[in-house]
C-alpha cells in the first residue's frame, strides 16, 4: 500500500545530499498519565536551557499539542518503522539506551496497555504530517543495556466482531 508524500519530502528522499531530514514524533497515552508523553527523534529546537543541561526537541502542533508548552522531547532512539504490506498489521519497535535504572520497574508495573501514535514529519515543517500510524498498542518490552518497546495494531485488527445469526427471528424471509 503506497502512501502519498509531499513534494518536499519526495525531493529530499531523491536528493544526493538532503537539506531537510525526517523526524519521527511519538505520542504515548495511558489512563494513568495526566498528560501524554511526547517524544521526537529530532533535536532541532532548544526547549529549555540551564547551567547544567539543555533540553532539545521538536515543536509541533500534531494531535492538538501546543508547540509553546507541549513540545516533543528529543530521545536518541533507533526505530523500526511499520511496513506498508496490506496483509500485515502495523508494527513498530523503539530502541534506546537504558538511561535510568528505575525504568524497567516502571514499565513492568503498568497493568493496562498504553497507546502510541506515531508520525513522520520533515524537520523544517513539523506541523505537516507525511505519514502517520495511529492507535498502536504497546505489546512488549525488553530490557538490557538498551530498552526495546514493541507496538502493534495486531490486537485491534484481529479482534472478533459479532456475526448475525441466521435464524427465523432475524431473517423471517428464509423460513417460509
Amino acid at each position: 500500500m503506497s502512501r502519498a508524500l509531499s513534494l518536499n519530502a519526495r525531493a529530499q528522499q531523491d536528493a544526493a545530499y538532503a537539506d531537510d531530514l525526517p523526524a519521527v514524533l511519538i505520542e504515548i497515552t495511558h489512563p494513568e498519565l495526566v498528560t501524554p508523553i511526547r517524544l521526537s527523534s529530532d533535536n532541532a529546537d532548544l526547549i529549555s536551557q540551564s547551567a547544567e543541561a539543555q533540553i532539545r526537541g521538536t515543536r509541533s502542533s500534531w494531535r492538538g499539542a501546543d508547540p509553546a508548552t507541549e513540545p516533543f522531547l528529543f530521545l536518541p532512539m533507533g526505530l523500526e518503522m511499520p511496513s506498508d504490506e496490506s496483509d500485515r498489521p502495523a508494527a513498530m519497535r523503539i530502541v534506546f539506551d537504558l538511561f535510568d535504572a528505575s525504568l524497567p520497574a516502571l514499565l513492568r508495573s503498568v497493568a493496562d496497555r498504553a497507546t502510541a501514535n506515531v508520525a513522520v514529519v520533515m524537520a523544517s515543517t513539523p506541523d505537516l504530517v507525511e505519514q502517520a500510524w495511529l492507535g498502536l498498542e504497546m505489546v512488549g518490552a525488553g530490557f538490557g543495556s538498551q530498552v526495546s518497546i514493541e507496538m502493534s495494531r495486531e490486537a485491534i485488527e484481529e479482534e472478533g466482531a459479532p456475526m448475525h445469526i441466521v435464524g427465523k427471528h432475524r431473517f423471517p424471509g428464509l423460513y417460509r
